[in-house]
């Protein structure tokens, strides 16, 4: 089938694709129901009943836009978290965020500092504008803080991104070295720090609010899609300077946010007494799931995040074959997708039944293989 020519050059050489295969489509192409949807790192513990509440009062009012400038929702962080409203720029989840960051700093290319095996969908934006990806090795299955910072001196690349904690292998680092990293950057260097689950992490590995907010070169990415159980509604935010923010307004879709799914994270962030209930949960499942891949066996690793990553001792194959083999038992996970880290499987903190179904059917998965 023929397609239409005028499609730029680098958008002709890209491959039509999605970072990550969805469940829904793992469905229709195999024939094998989800019944234990444990891969995608959402929370089947579900949003705060106020938030649930929220969709369904503002629901009637669909038919407005939502406020362009997000007002409400910036004022409510700011108050959560120490900042100004100035501090904080809303978007689509942070993989809108994500595009939009490269977009501001990377021309065709330019050099764009990331980690081999690290969150795909950043790389998705980087090849969609026409970045140059550099690619540091995971040390340890811990990001490299070292490496990354060496790759952007010799590169003199314009933008890095660091994930703490870390998808796919739920490591982290603790502040005093993510601090350290930061300042230690060329001024000239965008940080993309991608803190997508820093509520689950230790307290210990998050930076105070306040202690990178004079740096204008640096970018805390936090999203509602996690912990807060609002996957579904799209809603993620920037932290950085006034003016480093500000830039967002010349690119973002001003009027790209939901009316329902900002009332819900406005209700969802007001709920802190339900999210530390989901956390002490999710730490519960990270300790079950850690359980059946000992019991089995393999070696479950350590994780401030809301998965689960356990070393299956041996290579990409023999991993494909679990996710596989699960999948065709109704249980849904995913593994990361470059060696050395795809020897792992990964596996997202479930409700009981969800972890009861991973119980009953690994031990057959693997007694296949």
């Amino acid at each position: 089938m023929s397609c239409f020519s005028r499609f730029t050059p680098l958008v002709a050489a890209l491959p039509a694709t999605v970072p990550f295969v969805g469940p829904e489509a793992i469905e229709r192409q195999t024939g094998n129901a989800v019944l234990a949807r444990i891969g995608a790192n959402e929370s089947g513990f579900g949003p705060s009943p106020l938030a649930l509440q929220a969709l369904k009062e503002a629901a009637s009012g669909i038919w407005k836009y939502s406020d362009p400038e997000n007002h409400d929702l910036k004022a409510a962080l700011a108050a959560h978290h120490g900042l100004a409203a100035e501090n904080f720029a809303i978007g689509e989840g942070i993989d809108d965020l994500l595009g939009l960051t490269v977009r501001l700093v990377v021309e065709p290319g330019l050099p764009v500092v990331t980690s081999l095996g690290g969150y795909p969908t950043f790389n998705f934006h980087v090849n969609g504008f026409g970045g140059r990806l550099v690619t540091v090795a995971y040390d340890n299955d811990r990001e490299n803080l070292q490496g990354l910072l060496e790759a952007v001196r010799r590169e003199n690349a314009p933008l890095v991104y660091f994930a703490n904690p870390d998808n796919p292998m739920g490591s982290w680092w603790d502040a005093p070295d993510v601090i350290a990293f930061a300042r230690a950057l060329p001024s000239t260097c965008m940080l993309v720090l991608d803190e997508a689950y820093g509520e689950t992490a230790p307290a210990s590995a998050i930076p105070a609010m306040d202690a990178l907010t004079d740096l204008p070169n640096v970018l805390r990415m936090r999203t509602f899609s996690k912990a807060y159980g609002l996957a579904g509604a799209r809603i993620g935010y920037a932290i950085g300077t006034p003016g480093t923010v500000a830039a967002f307004d010349k690119i973002r879709n001003h009027f790209g946010m939901v009316r329902t799914s900002t009332a819900a994270a406005l209700a969802a962030l007001g709920d802190q007494a339900y999210l530390r209930e989901v956390i002490g949960r999710i730490a519960a499942a990270r300790e079950r799931i850690g359980n059946i891949a000992t019991q089995n066996g393999l070696l479950p690793l350590p994780s401030a995040s809301n998965f689960v990553t356990i070393d299956c001792g041996r290579d990409q194959t023999h991993a494909r074959a679990i996710v596989d083999g699960l999948m065709q038992r109704g249980v849904f996970i995913r593994m990361p997708g470059v060696a050395p880290l795809n020897r792992c499987i990964r596996i997202s903190a479930g409700l009981e039944p969800d972890l009861d179904r991973l119980a009953e059917a690994l031990p057959k998965v693997l007694q296949m293989l």
